[in-house]
């Protein structure tokens, strides 16, 4: 028989509304009945595609003598935390405050008004060394909240003071000789060479295993790169990005990459695909492609870009959640293959060069099977054939195709279908920047389509919506919404001048101002002052998998303040640069995209007026050449003759298309302060652009 889950749209949801477990969605109505029968509450967290979390609902949540104790001694609310990444949030903290870690499966426990006093993550239905079985943790929470509840009560309101306390306080970093706190390019050059520190020189990328992507602290180094010519910066990223691309984490046949890798080679992902990763690096390769003309950066990009069209596209133009890691079972199934299933499929001279580039073997490197990895350079390969190395691209591209068409006859991994506005944001920003850049219309439709369903069906009353799902949008948006949906605005501006987005641009900004920002204490918060009231309001300075809320915000404040000229935006970002100023010296790789913003401040901006007829070839071609090159501190604006825009814009004064000397379409370059004279070729403006936004090293 169902549970109270079955009536909810999340799909994480509905995969426990059959457990035994009296599951209830998150909601006063939950901690009323907590109250009423004088039991604590028991909340579980986790998401669609989180493998753990599947195996804690096989091994407890679907037992019945476990649900029996859940549902006899507590009140048990199961979160969906990519639906309530403000409940996640304040509960994560906790847990991490309590335990020393945290992550999915998040299991809390909870008084009746939602203060926290213990938790954990992942418990096993039997003791292991130093583990106690989840059965054996119900059982001492119940006798503790029996017997000594007051204790019980007062360190959860101790915690709670201390939550509120470390969500509003502020750091010291490290200093200068001169006893001054680190900022501006000092901050910059002392987070850079923190983070090249924890540089893995052989395989790319930081640390060892688990190795994580890390998008937003690579982004930063390309910046750094961009900035200073620095060569040990670029070399970061591209080490990183190449053996990325080659290892199994990378989707070899559809495109896109897998949530992380087990192994510090990059070599067995944990297969769960997400779009904010994709969203991500897709933009990720495509920048470093700008940066370097790389050819196989860009195919990269175009392929992670391309799997979310074909993989994660709703018919609605927005853009689905996640595929499971899972499938028939059994983690990477759908992914991995053996040397019979390869020769049964391809000719004998395709299949033989293709499970030797991509290693594939008997012995297999994933329980008897083989995750698909370059695992040698194709170039000696070709010369040990003795044949041509673009010949055995095209034998391997037209090989990747068959298996792909068999692949999709396997049984699919689960697809999240919720739409969210935060991680749409992401991905219709990195498809706008690739629609212009690469001159792809696909790419440009995709993101243009996206952002209209977005402001169309998930924006009610005046206010953004965070989830949609079956024709219905859901719970008010929290600041990383607005934010990465303000960005990708602005990126759609960009790239098709169309001025209808500068209204929208300016909406979405003003939003942000009034929504989150507490101009008494400098703070930006992640839910809406007339949100929800949970144990402690949601604040969550430091990246994670997806850029922080904060660091969004202040980026979109930055690139407004830029375009329309509007002070307070302006002056609103630098006061959280600098007040952020410690955590970012003393904890660089949780603040990667609050270094790049804050390298935005320091670089010199480069600002780009087109002035022509939107449909004039010779406009499109110029606006072509300004969206080619990697400057991520690039502002561009563009008019039409005789328009009159909804906005005044500092980038067009004085670009009064009555004035200009003829119809030709006509491009100003500005840096410094200072203007090249106007071109109309397209030409000679990527000329201009190639001068001006770099330092070489001294």
């Amino acid at each position: 028989m169902s549970n109270r889950l079955a009536e909810e749209s999340s799909p994480y949801l509905l995969q426990h509304a059959e457990n035994p477990v009296d599951w209830r969605p998150w909601g006063a109505e939950a901690f009323d009945e907590a109250q009423r029968r004088n039991v604590p509450v028991l909340l579980s967290i986790g998401y669609s595609a989180c493998h753990w979390c599947h195996v804690m609902e096989r091994e407890s949540f679907e037992d019945p003598t476990t649900a029996e104790l859940m549902n006899e001694s507590f009140v048990n609310i199961k979160v969906d935390r990519e639906e309530r990444p403000d409940v996640d949030s304040v509960y994560m903290k906790a847990v991490q405050a309590m335990t020393g870690q945290g992550g999915w499966p998040l299991t809390a426990f909870l008084t009746a008004d939602g203060e926290p006093f213990f938790g954990g993550t992942y418990f096993p239905p039997e003791p292991r060394p130093n583990m106690p079985s989840f059965r054996q943790v119900l059982q001492s929470i119940r006798g503790a909240y029996e017997e000594r509840r007051e204790e019980i009560v007062r360190n959860a309101g101790e915690l709670k003071e201390l939550l509120e306390k470390s969500s509003t306080e502020r750091t010291e970093g490290p200093v200068t000789q001169d006893g001054e706190a680190l900022s501006g390019p000092e901050l910059l050059d002392h987070s850079f060479r923190f983070l090249a520190s924890r540089f893995d020189p052989t395989h790319g990328g930081f640390g060892g295993a688990p190795k994580f992507p890390q998008p937003v602290t690579l982004e930063f180094a390309l910046r750094v790169h961009k900035r200073t010519g620095d060569p040990e910066a670029l070399e970061m990223v591209t080490r990183t990005l190449h053996a990325m691309a080659r290892g199994g984490i990378h989707d070899h046949l559809a495109g896109g990459f897998h949530r992380y890798s087990v192994d510090a080679r990059w070599l067995v992902p944990h297969f769960e695909k997400m779009l904010y990763d994709n969203a991500l690096l897709g933009r990720l390769y495509l920048n470093a492609y700008q940066a370097t003309g790389d050819p196989e950066l860009r195919q990269v990009a175009e392929d992670t870009l391309d799997h979310l069209l074909t993989d994660m596209c709703a018919p609605t133009g927005g853009f689905y959640s996640a595929l499971d890691a899972d499938s028939e079972g059994e983690e990477g199934t759908f992914y991995v293959w053996t040397p019979s299933q390869v020769h049964e499929l391809l000719d004998k001279e395709a299949a033989d060069l293709f499970v030797r580039c991509y290693d594939v073997s008997e012995a297999g490197n994933f329980e008897k099977a083989n995750i698909l990895h370059l695992a040698h350079d194709l170039v000696a390969v070709a010369q040990r054939e003795g044949m041509d190395v673009e010949h055995l691209r095209e034998v391997l591209q037209d090989a990747r195709q068959v298996l792909l068409e068999a692949r999709k006859l396997r049984e699919p991994p689960f697809r999240d279908e919720k739409i969210l506005a935060n991680w749409n944001g992401m991905a219709i920003r990195a498809l706008a920047e690739a629609g212009g850049a690469l001159g792809q219309p696909r790419f440009l439709e995709a993101a243009v389509n996206g952002l209209d369903f977005l402001l169309g069906s998930m924006r009610e009353d005046g206010r953004l919506r965070h989830s949609y799902k079956d024709g219905t949008a859901r719970i008010d948006a929290f600041l990383e919404d607005y934010a990465a949906v303000g960005n990708a605005i602005l990126t759609v501006y960009e790239a098709t001048l169309e001025p209808r987005w500068l209204d929208e641009a300016a909406w979405i900004t003003e939003r942000v101002v009034d929504l989150f920002w507490d101009d008494a204490s400098g703070l930006f918060h992640d839910a809406p002052k007339d949100g929800e009231a949970l144990a402690v309001r949601a604040r969550d300075l430091m990246d994670n998998a997806t850029p922080s809320g904060n660091s969004l915000a202040v980026e979109l404040l930055i690139r407004s303040a830029h375009l329309f000229g509007d002070e307070r935006q302006g002056d609103i970002a630098q006061r959280v640069l600098d007040r952020e100023a410690g955590f970012m010296a003393r904890f660089p790789a949780a603040f990667g995209r609050l270094l790049a913003v804050l390298d935005q401040t320091v670089a010199d901006p480069v600002e780009i007026a087109i002035v022509g007829a939107r449909d004039d070839a010779r406009t499109i071609d110029l606006l072509r050449a300004a969206l080619t090159p990697y400057m991520p501190n690039r502002t561009i604006a563009g008019t039409a003759p005789g328009e009159d825009l909804p906005h005044k814009l500092p980038v067009l004064e004085g670009r009064d298309p009555g004035t200009e000397p003829g119809p030709e379409p006509v491009a100003y370059v500005c840096e410094r302060y200072a203007c090249k004279a106007p071109v109309s070729d397209a030409t000679a403006l990527a000329a201009q652009l190639s001068e001006v936004g770099c330092r070489k090293p001294s």
